[in-house]
């Protein structure tokens, strides 16, 4: 019996020992360190989308100006480097210039009678599309805006109106629908 006294009194010490020091077990055991390099790029980007008016009508009179239903409403937005880029322009072009709208038996109006402004641009006062630009062909473009890119606006979204007429002062043309697409693009250089 005096065994077991000493068996559990020991016991008894061991664990009051125990809840006084630090446990071996609980001990913080650490490895050496290992490092991760990052690396994130984010490209530069140039978008243009037609936020309303992406269809266009004109009532024509032969030998006069048609003003057309509403403005093309033009968002452009960038996120460019101004050590990289100089200026972003935004163009708009017919592909095929004497054709710019037709009524698909030959009879057409060129892209010289088809006039644009934008006055929060380049030609605040109506121009024809006959400009040769960057983009397009020879002939039947329009530059629209030209902007410097600096590090103030190197990120920023511009809205411009887009007004449309089509002059027929100089040309007599046969009844019927006449329909085209005019393309518009953005660039930065």
């Amino acid at each position: 019996m005096k065994a077991r006294v000493v068996v559990v009194a020991a016991l008894g010490a061991v664990v009051s020992f125990l809840s006084l020091s630090p446990a071996a077990s609980s001990a913080p055991v650490l490895s050496g360190t290992a490092s991760v390099n990052l690396n994130a790029i984010l490209a530069q980007s140039l978008t243009i989308s037609i936020t309303s008016g992406s269809t266009v009508n004109f009532t024509l009179v032969n030998g006069a100006i048609a003003s057309g239903s509403n403005p093309v409403v033009v968002s452009t937005s960038w996120n460019l480097s101004s050590l990289l880029v100089g200026a972003v322009s935004l163009y708009g072009y017919f592909s095929t210039p004497s054709q710019a709208l037709g009524d698909g038996t030959g009879n057409n109006i060129a892209s010289a009678q088809v006039e644009g402004r934008m006055t929060s641009g380049v030609p605040v006062t109506y121009a024809p599309f006959t400009q040769t630009n960057p983009v397009g062909p020879a002939g039947g473009g329009l530059t629209l805006f030209t902007e410097v890119v600096t590090v103030l606006n190197g990120i920023k979204t511009r809205s411009d109106n887009l007004d449309l007429q089509i002059n027929l002062t100089a040309q007599t043309l046969p009844a019927a629908t006449y329909t085209g697409v005019l393309t518009l693009q953005a660039r930065a250089i």
